[in-house]
């Protein structure tokens, strides 16, 4: 596929020599950045190899990249669907991610055109981007505030530029996702306190990280409060046991259980509080690859020499009964006394990732409870293939979607 200016290039699993081009470009572009962190190679390939991304059993996946006039290569792009998660919407929807280019307004167009026209041909409607082929909690969302932090591992880091490449093509703001960031030793508001004394007072509440537990029994607790809390989510699925399992195995190397909290009611578990530490802060000498010496050098830094300062929260959630009573205030006080305040703590920064625009409740409580500050700011955008049809943003958490007629209305 080509225009004057730009040749695009298919990647194939078999064609080594333009995988490597789709994984070194980032390399080339960011050269010299000291915020980006390169990731693992084989992070980003396990997302295109069939054998070990399941959304290969009923969806697709292409990627491209593409080189100038001179042969060099300057842009890269995926495209991808799935139909379990396509037709949950007005429209069918796939997505496009792992976006890379110079800044070049006819490149872009041309890896989006490409994306798109892809897209359509297999039925789709509109395409999210940049996304991932596979969980939100990874490469999702385009970077448009926070260029001078860090990004968190497998968090997408993006140059400023990019805002403009993605609007000009005519792709909308769909949802924001939030990254807030706590000093482990910032006050906590007043009203956390309060919130805790009143919830306490109701015989049954306690809350305890992992400790010795086994990480099946622990994640097969977090698999039954994920499936009752996060499924109400647009695009979120239940979680089966065995993903589950797989999410534990894949965790075990890094897992700091003084970082896993649950909470409970008469012994029922009714929340957690998922926090592991920062890869980021570790591999960015590794040059994205990760061979036996390089894990074996971050176990080292992460287990022996405690090199790691700075806390991923993953995930976070409350089963809807207990909503709104105060659990969230009681993880807090009971993590921070029984933990962060503690000649035990080794890390100096909490950073709390993607809590979209869609969920207030959440951002409000990261704000005013926790007094945590917004540094990052991600946005997901949709492309309509059809240009007459009305765009309207991701609807807020526990509200169905408005009519077209309720919008006109409130406009």
């Amino acid at each position: 596929m080509a225009n004057r200016k730009y040749t695009l290039l298919e990647v194939t699993t078999g064609n080594r020599a333009l995988e490597r081009e789709f994984l070194d470009l980032p390399k080339k572009i960011y050269k010299g950045n000291p915020n980006w962190v390169c990731p693992f190679d084989d992070s980003i390939k396990a997302v295109f190899d069939p054998k070990k991304n399941k959304l290969f059993a009923d969806g697709e996946a292409i990627r491209w990249v593409a080189r100038n006039a001179e042969g060099e290569c300057v842009g890269r792009i995926a495209a991808f669907y799935d139909k379990a998660h396509a037709y949950e919407y007005e429209q069918p929807t796939g997505g496009c991610g792992f976006f890379e280019a110079i800044d070049d307004q006819e490149l872009a167009n041309t890896l989006f055109d490409a994306a798109r026209q892809w897209l359509k041909e297999r039925g789709m409607e509109a395409m999210d981007g940049p996304v991932n082929f596979g969980s939100r909690d990874a490469w999702w969302g385009l970077l448009v505030e926070g260029y001078e932090h860090q990004p968190l591992f497998e968090n997408p880091y993006h140059l400023p530029y990019y805002k403009a490449l993605f609007e000009n093509y005519g792709f909308q703001n769909y949802f924001n996702q939030n990254t807030y960031v706590w000093n482990a030793y910032d006050e906590v508001n007043e009203v956390v306190y309060d919130r805790v004394k009143r919830l306490m007072s109701t015989p049954g509440y306690r809350f305890a990280p992992i400790g010795d537990e086994d990480l099946y029994s622990a994640v097969e607790k977090f698999r039954t409060i994920y499936n009752k809390a996060w499924t109400l989510f647009t695009g979120v699925k239940p979680m089966a046991s065995e993903e589950a399992r797989q999410m534990a195995d894949t965790m075990r190397p890094i897992v700091d259980r003084n970082l896993i909290w649950f909470s409970y009611f008469n012994d029922e578990p009714i929340g957690f509080f998922i926090m592991v530490p920062d890869l980021n802060r570790l591999i960015g000498k590794y040059n994205g690859k990760f061979g036996i010496v390089n894990k074996l050098r971050m176990m080292w830094d992460l287990k022996v020499r405690k090199k790691c300062d700075r806390i991923f929260a993953i995930v976070f959630g409350i089963t809807p009964e207990f909503q709104g009573k105060g659990v969230e205030s009681g993880f807090m006080q009971a993590m921070l006394e029984g933990y962060i305040r503690t000649d035990k703590n080794q890390y100096r920064t909490i950073e709390f990732a993607w809590i979209g625009d869609f969920n207030p409740v959440m951002n409000r409580m990261v704000e005013r409870y926790i007094c945590a500050r917004k540094h990052k700011m991600h946005t997901t955008y949709r492309y309509l293939f059809d240009r007459t049809k009305e765009f309207m943003r991701c609807p807020r958490l526990g509200l169905k979607p408005r009519l077209k007629e309720e919008s006109a209305q409130e406009a």
